[in-house]
């Protein structure tokens, strides 16, 4: 794999990057520091909050997948524990305040260039707020699983597979 192209200038020195293979693959060097550079992965957080046997969802008002629908969720920043993330960006998204539950999975792969390398999944249950779309979100809502809307992003349809895997049986 070449090079990601994060850096084109040492930020220690200022001296031009040069590429060389380390531990397997390319990476920016800067010959004068003897220094290679790291990309770090990119990590998400994402909950799916149940209400009344609905799930939250949020309509993309970006792109990628503008006015598709997904879990409320963000990138978590450095330094921040993954779960504030989560319940941060539902915040923000939603305007529900909302308390995670559980852990449900760590799913990886990137889905898109501007996208998180690991989206870390939990469960959450509403602890106040107002349903209000907010942030980057078009509209919100809580939907049951027979009106589910459009969904972006394999993270978003695994949680609702799972979630609906998990629903109590009808019958």
């Amino acid at each position: 794999m070449a090079a990601p192209d994060i850096f084109k200038f040492c930020p220690f020195c200022g001296n031009r990057l040069q590429v060389k293979e380390i531990d397997g693959q390319e990476r920016p060097f800067c010959e004068a520091c003897d220094r290679p550079f790291f990309q770090d992965p990119k990590v998400a957080a994402a909950i799916l909050v149940e209400h009344e046997g609905e799930v939250l969802l949020v309509k993309r008002a970006n792109v990628p997948e503008r006015g598709k629908w997904t879990l409320p969720a963000g990138f978590v920043d450095a330094g921040e524990d993954p779960s504030e993330a989560a319940q941060r960006e539902c915040y923000e998204e939603t305007g529900l305040q909302v308390r995670v539950t559980a852990l449900l999975d760590l799913l990886f792969g990137k889905e898109h260039e501007r996208g998180a390398d690991f989206v870390i999944l939990y469960r959450g249950e509403v602890e106040g707020g107002q349903l209000a779309p907010g942030d980057d979100a078009q509209d919100v809502g809580f939907f049951g699983s027979e009106r589910l809307p459009l969904i972006a992003f394999n993270a978003t349809r695994k949680a609702i597979q799972w979630w609906l895997s998990n629903l109590p049986d009808k019958t």
